[in-house]
């Protein structure tokens, strides 16, 4: 449904985008992360049409976004960053308004303003003037409209900005369950929301893609995936050291398996470590890494890393 070839915006001397490839099917929820400035809001914008592509392609079903974007925008709802809308409407007023930019007339109006205000949980401040919602209420109104034509792409710029944590998981389950017969691409900083929300995840640095995968295979990433924690009586890091590498954490010992690709094993060894030497066992698990770490690592400036 998404497909971006070569993709660059230039800003003056400044490559906000620098040559991202990336696709995204029908039935795919893509996570789009990276630290502020990273290019994320602009390579949104190139692919909804509202700013053009200094280099590369666009197309959204099918459609060149350059070429025929009429087309391509009527499969698009689109999510903006900080959720604009006229402070001077209602909620209600804002929707049919919405609704009337993208055609809808009569029983069908009614019945996708009806269907929005259920999905974003808006009936409570349906009458109500936009400039005196809350900031969570905004947002939703504004992604209200980006669903109101009920469209096959779905492009969301932090779309939980602003959210209390109920709101939230509102929208991450409205999200998953959109993503099941669309395409999603969102962007977001809160790490948690890609095992949340995503069925893949890209992250983007300095207008460069940097890493994309699966949430498990990002995780893989981390230095920590594949390492066992062990802990009890009598757990000796000696005894643990042909293992592998082993380090103290928080009064457990942790093994890190020489080669990733035979970490598997590594929870199996040392469970029968344990049972030669009759340890007392706590705790044993296999670490899955963390996706906060291989965030920092794969997008903090070299100078900090040192």
């Amino acid at each position: 449904m998404i497909r971006i070839e070569n993709l660059v915006k230039s800003f003056g001397p400044k490559r906000a985008v620098d040559g991202v490839s990336f696709n995204v099917e029908r039935g795919e929820v893509l996570g789009f992360l990276g630290p502020n400035g990273a290019g994320k809001s602009t390579t949104m914008r190139m692919i909804t049409g509202f700013i053009p592509p200094t280099e590369g392609k666009i197309a959204v079903g099918g459609y060149d976004v350059t070429e025929s974007p009429l087309e391509a925008k009527r499969l698009i709802g689109y999510l903006p960053e900080a959720a604009p809308a006229y402070p001077d409407m209602t909620v209600h007023g804002f929707l049919a308004f919405a609704a009337d930019m993208r055609g809808l007339t009569g029983g069908a109006k009614h019945k996708a303003i009806d269907r929005v205000v259920e999905l974003c949980f808006l009936d409570s401040v349906l009458h109500q003037g936009i400039d005196t919602l809350s900031k969570g209420y905004k947002h939703r109104t504004c992604l209200a409209q980006a669903l109101i034509h009920d469209p096959e792409v779905l492009v969301l710029d932090e779309p939980t900005d602003g959210l209390d944590p109920n709101q939230k998981h509102e929208v991450r389950n409205l999200i998953r369950e959109l993503g099941r017969t669309k395409a999603v691409v969102f962007s977001t900083h809160i790490l948690e929301e890609v095992d949340a929300a995503c069925t893949r995840a890209i992250i983007i640095d300095r207008g460069r893609i940097v890493a994309n995968g699966t949430p498990a295979e990002l995780r893989g990433m981390s230095g920590l995936a594949g390492a066992v924690t062990v802990s009890g009586q009598g757990v000796s890091a000696d005894k643990l050291a042909p293992l592998g590498r082993v380090e103290v954490a928080d009064g457990a010992y942790r093994v890190f398996p020489a080669d990733k690709a035979a970490a598997g094993e590594l929870a199996r060894e040392v469970a029968a470590l344990a049972t030669r030497e009759s340890w007392r066992l706590e705790a044993l698990r296999t670490e899955e890494g963390q996706l906060d770490e291989v965030f920092r690592r794969i997008t903090l400036p070299d100078t900090v890393k040192k």
